[in-house]
Formats: C-alpha cells, sequence, structure tokens
C-alpha cells in the first residue's frame, strides 16, 4: 500500500488548505506534517530543500516533491485522476482550459485584493498589528468589481467552469471563508450578489470544504 502524501504546514493557512480540500474531494489519503514558523522550522535546510521560498504548503508524495498551492491541486488532479470527484479538474483540453481560465482569475484578480482584506480583517489583529484603513477600502473596491464579473458569470452558470464543482471554485474557498466569517463580509460582498451568494453558499457546503474547516478549528489558537 503506498504512503500517504505529505502536506506541510497549518490548515490555517489559506493556501495549505486549499491543497487539503483538493485531497478530501480527490479521496487521496495524506499526512498533514506541522511547520512552527514562530520557531523558524520554515527556514531549516531540510525544509528549504522542498520549500525553497521558506514558505506553506510544501508537498511531498514519494520521491516528488512540489510547492504552490494551485500547482500541487493540479498535480493532485492529474495524478489521482481515476479517484473521487473525477471532473475536479476537467476529462478532456477545452474543459481543463475553461478551469484554468478561472483558476488564473482567482489566482491573478480575486487572490490580490482578498488576500490583502484577509491579513488586515482576519491575521492582523490577532497579530497585534494596526490595520491599514486606507488598504482595506481600496482591497473592497477592487474585490467590488472582481465580484460584478463573477455575478455575471454565475448567472448563466451553476459554477465558474460550468455546471459542475471543479478545482476553479475550490481555489476561492480559503479567502473567503475568512472574508465571511473574521471579515465581516458576507452580506456586503457575497449576500448582496444573489449569483455570488448562491455560488458561495453551494461550494462551502461541500463536506470537504466541511472537514478543512473543523481542522481549522481544531488547529486553531
Amino acid at each position: 500500500m503506498a504512503a500517504p502524501v505529505k502536506v506541510y504546514g497549518p490548515p490555517l493557512s489559506t493556501a495549505v488548505s486549499r491543497v487539503l480540500a483538493c485531497l478530501l474531494e480527490k479521496d487521496v489519503e495524506f499526512q498533514l506534517v506541522p511547520v512552527n514558523m514562530s520557531k523558524g522550522d520554515h527556514k531549516s535546510p531540510d525544509y528549504l530543500k522542498i520549500q525553497p521560498f521558506g514558505q506553506v504548503p510544501a508537498f511531498q508524495d514519494d520521491y516528488i516533491t512540489l510547492f504552490e498551492s494551485r500547482a500541487i491541486c493540479r498535480y493532485i488532479c492529474d495524478e489521482y485522476g481515476d479517484r473521487g470527484n473525477k471532473g475536479l479538474y476537467g476529462t478532456d483540453p477545452l474543459v481543463k482550459a475553461s478551469i484554468d481560465q478561472w483558476v488564473e482569475a482567482e489566482g491573478q484578480s480575486y487572490n490580490p485584493p482578498s488576500s490583502a482584506l484577509v491579513f488586515q480583517l482576519a491575521f492582523a489583529p490577532r497579530m497585534g498589528i494596526k490595520q491599514d484603513e486606507r488598504l482595506i477600502r481600496q482591497s473592497d473596491e477592487k474585490l467590488s468589481k472582481v465580484l460584478d464579473v463573477y455575478e455575471g458569470r454565475l448567472g448563466s452558470s451553476r459554477f465558474l467552469a460550468g455546471d459542475e464543482f471543479t478545482m476553479a471554485d475550490l481555489s476561492h474557498l480559503p479567502n473567503t471563508q475568512y472574508l465571511v466569517t473574521a471579515g465581516g463580509r458576507a452580506d456586503a460582498m457575497f449576500g448582496s450578489r444573489k449569483n455570488v451568494g448562491r455560488w458561495w453558499e453551494e461550494i462551502s457546503s461541500r463536506e470537504s470544504w466541511k472537514k478543512v474547516v473543523e481542522m481549522q478549528q481544531q488547529k486553531g489558537p
């Protein structure tokens, strides 16, 4: 029996939780390896061999090592294509291209303002860092424009890449979870947009994501 893959990092990390959700969707056995960043685990020579930037997550599958959560998710979907949710990353080139374009939209358009908001609204208070109100306003404005595009798309499609849940939707789960809980953006950003609100309710109700949230709560402070 093959050894479980290893994911290095805390579930509270948005990038780590993206990988965990993908593994759960694909029904791939995994081992979560703690990385104590406050103690400098992420800067140790052994860790830097598998994550040269000293960030999380890092990923191991036998002799294979990877970093960057979206690339890890693509690998999981291709390597374990016959397991779990077989359509998570599509089954033909056109479907994959549609999924990829929305994963890219998440990484390039959705992630920058939403990550800024997650840090300012969810993590800065925990870390005793003063919130940057100007950055919060700017990020709110940028994210609103992105969500307006999503609202139009989701008016004609159940999910971002079509009528099935895919990695395009999954990739949005980590940041959005923080925005609608600790960030207080549930109504202003998501509930106020009918299609986006419906989409969020559906994707956040998946059993895979519920398990990730449970892991975050168990590992939380």
